[in-house]
């Protein structure tokens, strides 16, 4: 593993050169850098949306190491479910699932019912941090860097994001190697190879979580219009990518 990545925190500066280095790269020659720089101590985190299939695709061909996992907060479609399994199967690759804390969801529920999330944006992330933020915390522990499918055109809340970040909640780097691409690019990807997608991507739902948290969008709607449609644009992250 290289020396670079002894340093506790990346700077700016070395942020801007890094994401001037890898600006314009093909997604698979990120993915290899990311694997190459932080060996064993980098992760990818999938939630089985089309660009994360696409990932895993290129993972499996250049960077095999790498270790996948998922999310898996008890309330996912079941359609989520299947993917992963066609995923797991046509490429070999090992799907490492963390649930959130039994007490804290059974708590949760006892206190507030099984829809809070829906009654304000405070409920909501305390939803999201019981069932994502810790279980995320457990699924980096010990890592150096975590890898995503993110994209700067999905929402409002990413356009700033580049290839490579320094996430300060979680303490380590973040590598984004879609960030540059289009949504076009992505199922341009997914029908070349022939890549295993969420059936529900043909339902009208561009963007997948939990199945009480997503719905099928309108056309001409936003493609993060289907998550937590209740709320304003701009609070539409769950913590994950803040």
């Amino acid at each position: 593993m290289s020396s670079e990545v002894t340093a506790a925190v990346y700077s700016p500066e070395e942020l801007k050169a890094l994401n001037g280095q890898l600006r314009g790269k093909p997604a698979e020659e990120i993915i290899r850098w990311a694997a190459d720089r932080f060996g064993s101590e980098i992760t990818f985190a999938s939630s089985f949306g089309a660009e994360d299939v696409v990932m895993i695709e290129m993972i499996a061909r250049v960077a095999p190491e790498i270790k996948v996992f998922t999310l898996d907060t008890g309330r996912l479609h079941e359609e989520t479910y299947e993917v992963m399994e066609q995923v797991r199967v046509r490429y070999g690759v090992p799907i490492h699932s963390y649930f959130p804390d039994r007490e804290a969801v059974e708590a949760l529920e006892r206190e507030k019912g099984f829809y809070s999330f829906r009654e304000s944006i405070e409920n909501r992330k305390e939803c999201c941090g019981i069932r994502k933020m810790e279980p995320l915390r457990r699924a980096l522990s010990g890592m150096k860097a975590w890898m995503t499918g993110l994209r700067a055109s999905q929402a409002v809340t990413r356009t700033d994001m580049e290839a490579v970040e320094w996430d300060e909640g979680n303490g380590l780097a973040k590598v984004n190697p879609l960030i540059e691409w289009s949504e076009e690019q992505v199922w341009d990807y997914v029908r070349a190879k022939k890549v295993p997608y969420n059936a529900l991507h043909d339902r009208g739902f561009p963007s997948i979580g939990c199945a009480p948290c997503t719905r099928a969008i309108k056309p001409g709607e936003d493609i993060r219009a289907g998550r937590w449609w209740w709320e304003n644009p701009e609070n539409k992250e769950c913590g994950l990518h803040s």
